[in-house]
């Protein structure tokens, strides 16, 4: 027997079954902060990056991490190398622990509805604490790309955007910020 879509949403229809639509949220309510994933809560504990710098990287500003990783390649002076580590470093601790604040952040928000505590005045000022932290944290991966930048050379920034796949007319970061 042929059963055409037709026919089987007819039949569906006729049995009085209906097709539910699963969210995609389906499977999160058991996260121990709904608002955020493992490798979210992962990568915020450790300070990781996770696209925050993207404006920066993109437009010709690199970051610490990968200019370490590309030393050779880009010909780093031996000084060039110690302060790009020592940047990364600050950066690193400093990115952890406001990362370690908006996780509690997140928490308290989640909090205030997984307890039924939630009302406008709460939910307010527990989401412009998220904001403020949320805005925090990306200023630091930002501005820690302003200052690798000066750490390097306009032919080193040129290099970096060749070896990290970047399109060949991008504008590299304004010379004038060099400094090595």
């Amino acid at each position: 027997m042929k059963v055409t879509l037709c026919t089987a949403l007819a039949l569906l229809l006729a049995s009085g079954t209906t097709m539910a639509q699963t969210s995609p949220y389906a499977g999160q309510e058991a996260r121990p902060i709904k608002a955020l994933s493992d490798d979210e809560l992962t990568g915020l504990a450790q300070g990781r990056g996770a696209g925050f710098a993207k404006a920066a990287e993109l437009n010709g500003y690199p970051g610490p991490m990968h200019v370490i990783e590309l030393s050779d390649a880009l010909a780093l002076t031996p000084g060039q190398r110690g302060a790009s580590e020592a940047l990364m470093h600050g950066h690193k601790a400093r990115a952890r622990e406001l990362g370690a604040r908006l996780i509690d952040a997140e928490r308290a928000l989640d909090r205030l509805f997984a307890e039924r505590e939630a009302d406008a005045a709460r939910v307010d000022a527990a989401t412009r604490r998220v904001g403020e932290l949320h805005a925090a944290l990306r200023g630091e991966h930002l501005k820690t790309h302003l200052e690798q930048t000066t750490l390097l050379s306009p032919r080193q920034i040129e290099r970096y955007q060749a070896l990290r796949g970047y399109a060949a007319g991008s504008m590299p970061a304004p010379a004038h910020v060099h400094r090595h």
